[in-house]
């Protein structure tokens, strides 16, 4: 079962990074780059940020709880950022990082198993 979560959080994980990638791409294209800044920022942090706590996951480390709960704030940050524009690109991000920062909150409130205790 914990292996499972791990891939399905892993996938989402992976699906937010990709997403906010393709939105700080295109609002390098949009006409005011500048109003877009903060946008590109978090973008980036949150797609380094996700990318990170899949390895992390995927090699079972024994910090990926902890580096969970940074991904769950950035994710949060992220998506509060892109939801406050209407380009369809940060709409799209913004819903990822709403998914993916729940998801990661729901993996850090299971019990941890008895060899990480």
């Amino acid at each position: 079962m914990q292996n499972q979560q791990n891939q399905d959080l892993i996938q989402t994980l992976l699906e937010c990074a990709f997403t906010c990638e393709n939105c700080a791409t295109a609002c390098l294209q949009e006409d005011d780059v500048k109003m877009m800044a903060r946008c590109i920022a978090l973008d980036r942090d949150c797609s380094d940020i996700c990318l990170q706590a899949a390895r992390l996951l995927q090699r079972n480390s024994d910090i990926s709880q902890e580096f969970l709960q940074v991904c769950e704030k950035i994710c949060r940050m992220c998506g509060n950022e892109c939801g406050k524009h209407q380009h369809e690109h940060c709409q799209q991000c913004a819903e990822a990082c709403r998914r993916c920062a729940e998801a990661c909150s729901r993996v850090q409130l299971q019990p941890q198993s008895a060899s990480q205790a």
